[in-house]
């Protein structure tokens, strides 16, 4: 089963595409719009493409487990891609995904600039990965 795991944001949005087995991350991409709509519509066409079956997306849950406007915009977002798409959409705790991105490319040695363009499809991953993880403990 192919899984999508989507880095919503207000100007990029991170994109990780899993094996057909589900169990590794595969196809990465960002998608540049700040329309919701427009992301969606984007999101629901890559879907398609690459025949996900389930979408998860970062929750963006404060430090301290509570909920601010970032978590009302990705519940909106939810909703979205679940009309678009006609997939299940799971919310997924992201705390520190793009901080740990941000590193494994600084590591990397990419600069700034270059981390700019690529920090959103690797939080996407890391956010694949985790939730792949939990997946595969569930099922053991």
């Amino acid at each position: 089963m192919r899984i999508m795991a989507i880095d919503y944001g207000d100007a990029h949005t991170g994109i990780a595409v899993s094996d057909p087995t589900g169990l590794l991350a595969g196809f990465t991409t960002t998608i540049n719009a700040y329309r919701p709509e427009a992301v969606a519509e984007r999101i629901a066409a890559l879907a398609k493409e690459h025949g996900a079956e389930e979408l998860v997306l970062g929750h963006p849950v404060n430090m301290d487990g509570t909920l601010g406007p970032r978590s009302e915009k990705a519940r909106a977002m939810k909703a979205l891609l679940e009309e678009r798409t006609g997939l299940p959409v799971v919310l997924w705790d992201e705390r520190r995904t793009t901080i740990d991105a941000h590193q494994i490319l600084m590591n990397s040695g990419q600069n700034a600039k270059k981390r700019k363009k690529t920090v959103d499809a690797v939080a996407a991953s890391l956010i694949l990965e985790g939730y792949l993880t939990h997946k595969k403990s569930r099922a053991l």
